[in-house]
């Protein structure tokens, strides 16, 4: 299958590229991530997401940077947790461009990396792809078997950046205040494992 993958940064491609790989499909990734700030983090990820890509000998387009598109989006829930309705808007207009690019390209299906990181809700998003896509939208909760853990092991491998918050300035801004309090930054939260 011609796979689209709609890709948050290297670290989540990695493990979700290697699986689609190794069941046989072809992939191409999609970095369309207009939530992540500020520019140079944007910069640092994108970098990363071409490095995994050329690794795995992925070809990867990138999306605009839709900044302030993204801001109007979320204006009134800007400080809602990690998880909330920001977040659902987000995950939304990211699945939504990769839909378009999946119908211009004509792709046979998409998915997303969103689904890798152990704080995110498999079954939240695989829901808003699937209200996009149908049945175009592969449902994966890739962080399944180990896949967050081996991300984390063929990022550190491959000397790939590895950022400390979600993408947007509000989570980043969340990062600060629990390193603030001294909390740690990883396997924070219960993990979702979701369904696939």
């Amino acid at each position: 299958m011609n796979i689209l993958l709609h890709i948050c940064c290297g670290v989540c491609a990695a493990s979700a590229a290697e699986q689609l790989l190794c069941d046989g499909h072809k992939v191409t990734g999609f970095f369309y991530d207009p939530n992540i700030h500020p520019v140079d983090e944007y910069k640092k990820r994108l970098d990363a997401v071409k490095k995994i890509c050329d690794i795995y000998s992925v070809e990867v387009i990138e999306g605009p940077y839709d900044r302030e598109r993204w801001f109007e989006m979320v204006k009134g829930v800007e400080y809602e947790p990690e998880g909330g309705t920001r977040c659902d808007i987000c995950f939304k207009m990211r699945l939504e461009k990769t839909y378009e690019m999946l119908k211009k390209k004509d792709f046979d299906a998409f998915t997303t990396t969103l689904t890798v990181g152990p704080m995110k809700n498999a079954v939240k998003i695989n829901e808003i792809g699937y209200n996009i896509g149908g049945e175009k939208f592969l449902p994966f909760n890739f962080k399944k078997k180990d896949g967050f853990k081996r991300a984390v092991e063929i990022a550190k491998e491959q000397g790939l950046y590895q950022q400390h918050y979600c993408g947007c300035i509000y989570s980043k801004e969340e990062m600060l205040k629990r390193e603030d309090r001294g909390e740690k930054l990883e396997g924070r939260g219960k993990k979702d494992e979701g369904r696939q």
